[in-house]
């Protein structure tokens, strides 16, 4: 296209500023903006840009129906029974050895908070092992899939889904590929990208970052949808047969990755979509709440619940919205099909945030205050669209510990995150006859062990005294040295 014609089409939309240094650009710099220009839909984005603003205008949607989860779409782990979790269980292993669950991993953030230059999924918490969490969740989905086939004879692959942004992709894929897709198949293991909205500032301008780079965001994880349909993956899903996908982001270091529970749980229940929540710890904490908003339901934030809302308790003393919000959720394929076709309509949510830009005089500034907008669409908002949504309650301390923070914060950090896991697996050792006093660290790898199964032939009547060390499996053992007992 010829800069005439590029400024045409620019100006018609209101954005002719972003060729403004055209004449100080060499060949590069003038390709490298073209492409920048050539990945936006300048009547959607002007679109969005509108329907985000009219959104930022209403302080508050109207909630004058405020509801928990009704008790008829609503279980708690914690509360079944083990007849009832076993079913449960069986129904998704049987799902998993039939080929049918694929697993969504949002994986695109940088660990820019934890002073770590690479992806999250990178970072090691510092257990005993020093795995990565990418390596923890992989690893878990290894264990879960030989658990499958141990059961029902037929060796299932759990296809691995893993959304990057458009800066972490290759550096994510050189990872798995550096370590061999830590046990899986690399057929198994498919990465695809996020997309990005451009940054504007208050008036509807798109920001130059650079002279020649226009500025612009990750799409938040609400942004899955979008990824889902332009690169390719409903069509994979298809292709391989899946029929049920378990979303999460990359983050919690409890995770149960590909969890046969949530995935028989739901297929039971015929649900096209479904959030596992955990209990609010106080009326207070900070976590979006899982109910019914004028008979749809949504995940409402904290700062959007009443302090009576917030306060008020049931009968037997519980909070009555309790379902803490922990971005772990399971799809139907056909749902996802269905929301990926009108994504578009989904929610925008707006940021109002400090964002470099090139100025009048070619200067880059970085502003002290808030000088424009991102927008990002998050995940749950599909939850109004399901025809069939449950929640299934877990309990914290077994399944969601989040890293976010540095450990200056003390909170949702390496060192809480790394607590966390080495206490869940004191936890199990115990309740398999092992003895371990609350010093010991004890790491149970995920190739030996899912969930707590299968370590009572190595535990019971041992008295853990060596710390840190790592349970292994029999091959983990004999590949990379043995670790005490075992």
């Amino acid at each position: 296209m010829s800069y005439d014609s590029l400024l045409g089409e620019l100006s018609a939309h209101g954005q002719g500023h972003l060729l403004t240094y055209w004449p100080e650009l060499n060949e590069k710099e003038r390709a490298q903006l073209v492409r920048d220009i050539g990945k936006l839909d300048l009547s959607e984005v002007n679109e969005l840009f509108r329907r985000a603003n009219d959104t930022s205008k209403v302080i508050l949607e109207k909630v004058e129906d405020l509801k928990p989860i009704p008790e008829a779409h609503y279980e708690s782990v914690p509360n079944l029974s083990n007849e009832k979790i076993e079913e449960y269980e069986n129904l998704g292993f049987k799902e998993i050895s039939d080929g049918k669950v694929g697993v969504l991993l949002l994986a695109g953030g940088q660990a820019t908070r934890l002073g770590f230059g690479h992806p999250k999924g990178m970072y090691d918490v510092g257990l005993p092992s020093k795995k990565t969490l990418f390596q923890i969740q992989a690893e878990r989905i290894v264990r879960v899939q030989q658990m499958a086939a141990e059961k029902y004879g037929t060796h299932g692959k759990i296809t691995w889904y893993i959304m990057t942004s458009e800066h972490t992709k290759q550096p994510t894929a050189d990872f798995f590929k550096s370590h061999s897709y830590f046990g899986l198949n690399e057929e198994d293991v498919v990465f695809f990208e996020q997309g990005t909205l451009p940054c504007f500032d208050f008036e509807g301008k798109i920001f130059l970052d650079e002279k020649h780079h226009v500025s612009s965001a990750p799409d938040g994880n609400g942004g899955l949808y979008r990824a889902l349909k332009t690169q390719g993956v409903l069509t994979d899903i298809a292709r391989r047969g899946i029929e049920h996908l378990h979303a999460h982001s990359v983050d919690n270091i409890l995770i149960k990755v590909a969890d046969p529970v949530f995935i028989g749980y739901c297929k039971s229940k015929n649900a096209d979509c479904a959030a596992k929540v955990v209990q609010k710890s106080t009326p207070s904490e900070a976590v979006g709440v899982v109910c019914r908003v004028n008979g749809h339901y949504k995940v409402v934030e904290y700062s959007e619940l009443t302090d009576e809302a917030a306060e008020r308790r049931n009968a037997d003393g519980r909070l009555t919205f309790s379902a803490g919000n922990i971005c772990n959720h399971y799809f139907s394929a056909d749902f996802l099909t269905k929301i990926c076709n009108f994504e578009s309509k989904l929610k925008l949510h707006v940021a109002k945030k400090k964002i470099p830009y090139v100025d009048q005089d070619g200067v880059r500034q970085k502003p002290s205050e808030p000088n424009g907008i991102k927008m990002e669409k998050f995940i749950f908002d599909v939850f109004e669209f399901a025809e069939n949504f449950i929640c299934l309650e877990v309990a914290r301390d077994v399944e969601f510990s989040a890293l976010k923070n540095a450990d200056s914060v003390k909170k949702d950090c390496p060192s809480t995150a790394r607590e966390d896991l080495l206490r869940l697996h004191r936890k199990y050792i115990r309740e398999a006859g092992g003895v371990v006093a609350d010093d010991i660290n004890v790491e149970i790898s995920p190739l030996l062990s899912y969930g707590g199964e299968n370590i009572q032939d190595l535990v019971n009547g041992e008295v853990f005294t060596i710390s840190p060390f790592h349970l292994k499996s029999m091959q983990e053992a004999a590949t990379n040295g043995v670790n005490g007992k075992h």
